[in-house]
């Protein structure tokens, strides 16, 4: 009796033991509620930035003065053509708000990469280097941080010029502190390892060391904060639009969509009340994400 006992809590024992730590993690993000919610948020507004042209029913840019102020289709005076109604140009706001979509994402997607490249490799440099280089690009971090994100992002996108595109690099670069930081606490905590230790005697450089042995261990807070600087980036988009320094007219960006419909707020609430709900929905949806993926990757929240 005590043999079997024995034998079937080995064999529970093996079973948890050879189940690698990606599968675990993705079986607890799948356990998470939370991440789950982030997730199918997260995926519709994917979907919608790649199949604009094809679920958008009318041209976002196209004007009729003839249809401006339309309300939704639920109103009187609405009609099921315009579903979510028209701005005070006659633009269709759905096909608006699904094409701002694919905006939102690229300007995420650019933004992030910008940050994660740079900060990565300026806090893998300061992480694994330390001395006078760790003190010199720390510094320069912490001159960065000594500044809000969103008034040095209007400072930089008023030196080159307003325009998404420099909205875009903007953002990338006031973020970059974040990714530095948080890569070279990891970079130092990894290098007192004695793995590190073991490849430098068989003779591995110190680009081997830092790109194929140390970072690889540090992936797990990086793509938390990855996640979640995409919620930052659209957020701050956003907020350079609405000032007239991002997107320019007649963009479907979120943000601009809010700075044209604000005057409007109290005769067509559709203008401004749609686009800042989407605003909200991809930021909450990000955020959620992020933190399912913090409590998944991170061991010391097992439960």
């Amino acid at each position: 009796m005590w043999s079997c006992a024995g034998n079937m809590r080995e064999k529970e024992y093996k079973t948890e033991t050879s189940i690698s730590p990606f599968v675990e993690s993705l079986y607890r993000l799948k356990k998470n509620k939370t991440a789950l919610a982030g997730a199918i948020i997260v995926t519709l507004f994917v979907i919608m930035g790649v199949f604009a042209p094809i679920l958008a029913p009318h041209d976002p840019i196209e004007q009729s003065l003839y249809l401006k102020l339309k309300p939704p289709f639920w109103y009187k005076n609405g009609s099921i053509k315009y579903i979510l109604g028209t701005d005070d140009f006659g633009r269709d706001l759905l096909s608006r708000i699904i094409y701002g979509a694919r905006i939102s994402m690229v300007v995420g997607v650019v933004s992030v990469s910008i940050s994660l490249i740079f900060g990565t490799v300026f806090g893998a440099v300061a992480g694994f280097y330390r001395g006078k280089i760790d003190n010199i690009i720390m510094r320069l971090m912490d001159l960065l941080l000594a500044f809000p994100s969103i008034l040095l992002a209007i400072v930089i996108v008023a030196f080159v010029g307003p325009s998404l595109k420099n909205a875009m690099i903007a953002i990338g670069i006031v973020s970059i502190p974040r990714y530095a930081r948080l890569v070279r606490g990891s970079v130092l905590e990894e290098y007192a390892k004695d793995y590190v230790q073991s490849a430098r005697a068989l003779g591995a450089n110190d680009l081997r060391l830092i790109f194929v042995h140390i970072l690889p261990n540090c992936l797990a807070p990086i793509i938390v904060q990855t996640t979640l600087g995409f919620g930052s980036a659209i957020l701050e988009a956003a907020a350079l639009s609405f000032l007239g320094l991002g997107a320019q007219p007649p963009t479907p960006e979120w943000g601009a969509m809010l700075a044209n419909g604000r005057a409007l707020i109290l005769r067509a609430w559709w203008a401004v009340t749609f686009p800042g709900f989407m605003i909200l929905l991809a930021v909450l949806g990000f955020n959620l994400l992020g933190d399912g993926l913090r409590d998944a990757l991170d061991p010391r929240l097992r439960e």
